[in-house]
């Protein structure tokens, strides 16, 4: 990092531009703050907790952190104790002086050997979540690494006939759950109702691709172990991947076991190296059953989730943290309540690292104008005028928190948010895929998901979400979704005179 450079490609905030680290010592201290500066030590790369104290003492006689970014550790100051991060830092980038400098990111589990154990070994009844989140957690080591493929210009986004843009994740995601169901069922017939086909990747001009995807694909069962699956015995063929992804044209229905996927939520924030989303659900007999959904950007630290992933991931390469601080799985199972496990990691050992998972729960927010609403980040997927309209009506002076993909239904399930608004423009149908997992997961985290009209979803009429009120909304309890039902209805009969 070049802080004097005068350019800045990825956006980063001013202060971790400019090369004067001076401004980051409090200035302009009240006689308040001057009996409290006695708090402050200096620390070169300091965490919310503790750190290892030889690294420590390291970066601080050299006034290096992690040996890129040469600061006067005698010059940093932060307060002794933690800071909270109930809420963003504050905007430091109108001049105006500050007396805090976010500190890294961390959350509140370390890591440790927690090995997933065959499936022999899980219950019948929970058979179904512990498949879909191994599928899960599987496949988002596979889009972790196609996103830093992505990042180093290792490969491109391709765009497809709609003109949306789909990836060797998108395709390789879908091989590897359609692969984990085979193996988890393999005297089921299994259906899957899934985004992406093969017509891109057959013929002369496919070849490429088709080649990058089955070396992407074979690396990613190479892990399998990991999440409690053997291996396959020997490296997938072309066909075989072409076959799996092929299983994801089932047309769904009201009758039967239907696997819902949509491998990478948010394909554009993907490509953008934002937020995105890997889902999967289960229907039975048209009701959800089963969720999971994988974030792996998402910062587990409320707040954080208003700035770009780029930032948090350069703030955590210059201030690593020591513990679970970003990427989970939110499962979900319908009776069971919802909870957020850590994406596996792979130990010194060669063994599954992962945190303590923790239950999740919606905000215990009521009042709407205390609220914080999101919504998709594209205008084209989403009609935002309407939803600031609707925003203004309840009174809601936050801005809205506008997130790429299923992510949103996480912010919702954590309680990072209260409201989640959809009006899609024209005669545009919404895919099952889009909203399966997300929309179980929030209802087991205690809120509430309807269409515009306070219908819930239906999801056993095939591919899309047919008959839907105008549009799609979930809060984090009834209280909400009432005061949201009657602004929506007003504000409608009133957008319309």
């Amino acid at each position: 990092l070049n802080p004097s450079s005068s350019r800045n490609p990825i956006g980063l905030p001013n202060f971790f531009q400019t090369p004067d680290f001076s401004r980051l010592i409090p200035i302009k201290l009240s006689q308040q703050q001057h009996q409290q500066q006695q708090q402050y030590r200096p620390i070169a790369c300091r965490s919310t907790v503790s750190q290892d104290q030889a690294t420590l003492s390291s970066a601080r006689d050299s006034g290096n952190v992690n040996g890129n970014v040469n600061v006067n550790a005698e010059s940093v100051a932060v307060p002794s104790s933690p800071i909270s991060y109930d809420s963003p830092p504050a905007d430091h980038t109108n001049g105006s002086s500050f007396s805090e400098f976010p500190q890294p990111l961390s959350g509140n589990s370390s890591f440790s050997p927690r090995k997933f154990g065959p499936l022999t070994e899980v219950s019948a009844e929970d058979y179904d979540l512990a498949v879909a989140e191994r599928a899960v957690q599987l496949s988002c080591r596979l889009t972790q690494r196609v996103q830093d493929q992505l990042r180093r210009a290792e490969d491109v986004a391709r765009s497809k006939k709609d003109k949306s843009f789909v990836t060797v994740a998108d395709w390789g995601v879908q091989a590897v759950v359609s692969w984990v169901l085979k193996q988890a069922y393999p005297d089921e017939a299994i259906s899957m109702v899934a985004e992406e086909d093969t017509k891109e990747l057959t013929g002369q001009a496919g070849v490429a691709v088709l080649q990058r995807l089955v070396q992407t694909v074979n690396e990613c069962l190479a892990e399998a172990a990991l999440v409690g699956i053997p291996p396959p015995e020997a490296p997938l063929t072309a066909v075989q991947v072409l076959q799996a992804i092929s299983r994801g044209g089932s047309e769904g229905g009201a009758e039967g076991r239907h696997w819902v996927l949509d491998p990478v939520d948010g394909t554009l924030g993907f490509v953008r190296d934002d937020q995105y989303a890997v889902a999967l659900a289960l229907l039975q007999d048209g009701q959800l059953t089963v969720g999971a959904l994988g974030c792996p950007n998402f910062p587990v630290r409320s707040g954080w989730l208003r700035h770009p992933h780029r930032f948090h991931r350069l703030t955590a390469k210059y201030f690593p943290p020591t513990k679970w601080h970003k990427g989970f799985v939110l499962k979900a199972k319908r009776g069971g309540g919802a909870w957020m496990e850590s994406l596996v990691e792979i130990g010194r050992d060669g063994g599954a690292l992962r945190a303590v998972p923790v239950p999740v729960r919606v905000s215990p927010v009521r009042d709407a104008a205390l609220a914080t609403f999101c919504e998709p980040v594209e205008k084209a997927n989403s009609n935002q005028s309407f939803t600031a309209e609707l925003a203004d009506t309840l009174g809601i002076s936050k801005e809205p928190l506008r997130v790429y993909s299923m992510a949103k239904y996480a912010a919702i399930a954590r309680g990072d948010a209260e409201i989640f608004m959809k009006f899609a423009h024209g005669s545009y149908k919404e895919k099952i895929w889009d909203h399966a997992a997300g929309v179980i997961i929030v209802e087991e985290a205690g809120g509430v998901v309807t269409d515009a009209g306070g219908n819930p979803l239906d999801f056993s009429k095939g591919r899309f979400l047919l008959g839907l009120d105008r549009g799609i909304m979930a809060t984090n309890g009834a209280d909400m979704h009432d005061q949201l039902l009657s602004t929506v209805d007003a504000s409608w009969s009133a957008s319309r005179l």
